[in-house]
């Protein structure tokens, strides 16, 4: 019998390879051997971890985690290469299953990128550093993600397509993979209390520019270096930040490009950190156009004449057939993306349902000075790390959703007037597994309602979050929440669902919705102290230390 994925002979076959290179680099040598079922017990799927580990008597915990790595990586370049079949396939597809079975490729695509990076980081013979901790178990949580939301869109919609099941089972089976890697990633490389184990990097140790402030006027008495040197530009405004070219979109013609995509595209590929960004700047318009930051288009920067004054615009929603994730007007994949000065709109309006403005699925993203505006599902904030700052978010129900490493710091959230009969929900946090180093921190921000809510006979119910998600986790700190937020603080997704394994926390905040005396007396709820609090800062929860300082975005790293 041939050798396949979930066989007993390519898994013995595969683990010795990883087991030759790993005895020599194992993290703590004096790690005594496991057996697959001790190994397997801390993993949400025991057995069918058991079923994928191999039997070996020497073994220890990284073994297991290389090991489990490797078979990860096989098994999404497998559902990679089943999904690019149906594609090319001559089957007809309806509209909608098409879509669907794109968003599943690019999200694919992005596992195999995320699982041979750690499966590089692995193989290694010296030890991690903590960064590398990190961002292999940020990556091992960002595939459970992309899997889920393919998932998610199969049963969504493309629920009456036939052939469903086929690609259906592998997603299955690859998401308790994905799970088991991760656990034993975890149980090998991260401590108990969520901090990693490892070398310490210092700043030295990283490829990185220069660090400092970003201007927030861009135009005006600054306008004229374009004329002069493009390259110069924040040279002369900045000199802290590295940038390595400039260009500009204007809709006069008077610039480089008129639209914003043909800039992107001329960005080059896949540049390094320490090579500077390429910088767009945007002069004031609306730009009518759906914007995608491709995976290779890395150290982007787009730079805008302010909230309100560059706007990106679409009108994309689901009840027009768009999936949620391709409904956004900006769609961001990019690793080290930073947006500032810029509106991003959706005004497919309350009546569309989940309409995204922004969906951000990059790595070390920033937004800083931005506004972002739309009803259901405004800002998709999918997967990886990611900062905010000085934003204005504007939704309904839902309207900061998704399941990566986000922190909002000094932002304005506004909950606007939902459809008669809705209620607002400010957050619909989706972490699937108890491994993921995912959650939304909201620190030092406004939680106020919109003029239209504020104007309203006050009927509408609006809420902290609610569970989208088993493992949902959120945590406000420090933030001032104003009265329109419900006494309960919190809202239920479908009953008793997720209500035990959740994480919802509130710290230190002011104003009249911040009273906690009848919030909800979940299991998963919280109100939580100082040491708990700095686990959901900048410096500790998405390590901006070390990545924060080359965008000249200011920010805080711990509690006020």
């Amino acid at each position: 019998m041939p050798c396949n994925l979930f066989s007993s002979c390519y898994s013995t076959l595969l683990f010795s390879i990883i087991l030759f290179f790993s005895l020599s680099s194992a993290q703590d040598p004096s790690l005594a051997p496991v057996t697959p079922e001790n190994a397997c017990n801390s993993t949400p799927y025991p057995d069918f971890c058991k079923s994928v580990l191999p039997r070996n008597g020497s073994a220890n915990i990284y073994d297991y985690g290389r090991f489990s790595v490797r078979q990860s990586l096989s098994a999404a370049t497998q559902i990679s290469t089943l999904i690019n079949q149906y594609l090319g396939s001559l089957l007809p597809l309806s509209t909608t299953v098409l879509e669907v079975l794109k968003d599943c490729q690019l999200l694919a695509d992005l596992n195999v990128d995320f699982l041979l990076s750690s499966a590089n980081s692995l193989s290694s013979t010296k030890p991690l550093l903590s960064l590398q901790v990190n961002d292999v178990q940020t990556f091992l949580s960002a595939t459970l993600t992309n899997q889920q939301t393919c998932l998610d869109e199969l049963q969504t919609f493309a629920s009456a397509w036939s052939a469903k099941i086929g690609i259906y089972t592998p997603l299955s089976n690859g998401i308790k993979l994905y799970s088991v890697s991760l656990a034993l990633f975890t149980r090998g490389w991260v401590h108990k209390n969520g901090k990693v184990k490892g070398r310490k990097l210092m700043f030295d140790d990283q490829e990185m520019g220069q660090h400092g402030r970003l201007p927030l006027i861009m135009s005006s008495h600054n306008r004229h270096i374009y004329d002069v040197s493009r390259r110069k530009l924040l040279q002369t405004t900045t000199p802290d930040v590295l940038v390595r070219d400039v260009v500009v979109v204007s809709q006069d013609g008077s610039g480089n490009f008129t639209s914003i995509n043909d800039a992107i595209a001329a960005a080059p590929t896949n540049t390094k950190a320490n090579k500077g960004y390429f910088l767009i700047y945007v002069v004031a318009g609306i730009y009518e156009e759906y914007v995608t930051i491709a995976k290779n288009k890395k150290n982007l920067m787009i730079i805008g004449d302010g909230i309100d004054q560059t706007v990106i615009t679409g009108d994309r929603g689901v009840v027009d057939g768009w999936t949620t994730f391709n409904s956004a007007t900006l769609a961001v994949v990019g690793q080290g993306f930073v947006a500032v000065n810029i509106t991003v709109r959706n005004t497919a309006g309350a009546i569309k349902h989940q309409a995204v403005a922004v969906r951000n699925g990059a790595d070390m993203s920033t937004f800083y000075s931005c506004s972002f505006e739309g009803y259901q599902d405004t800002l998709y904030t999918h997967s990886l790390r990611q900062f905010y700052r000085e934003c204005d978010i504007y939704g309904t129900v839902d309207f900061v959703f998704g399941n990566a490493a986000a922190v909002f710091q000094d932002c304005n959230i506004y909950a606007r007037l939902p459809m008669q009969g809705q209620f607002n929900a400010l957050t619909a946090q989706g972490r699937t597994d108890p491994n993921q180093n995912t959650g939304i921190s909201i620190h030092n921000c406004k939680i106020m309602a919109a003029p239209d809510l504020a104007s309203s006979n006050g009927t509408t119910r609006s809420y902290l979050g609610r569970p989208w998600k088993e493992y949902s986790r959120t945590v406000y700190m420090q933030s001032f929440i104003d009265s329109f937020i419900d006494p309960t603080g919190w809202r239920e997704w479908s009953g008793d669902f997720a209500l035990s394994t959740l994480y919802y926390a509130e710290y230190s905040n002011t104003g009249p919705g911040a009273v906690t005396a009848d919030r909800v007396t979940w299991p998963g709820y919280h109100e939580i102290n100082d040491t708990d609090a700095a686990d959901f800062t900048v410096s500790n929860f998405v390590v901006g230390d070390y990545w924060l300082p080359a965008t000249g975005v200011p920010y805080s790293g711990g509690l006020l």
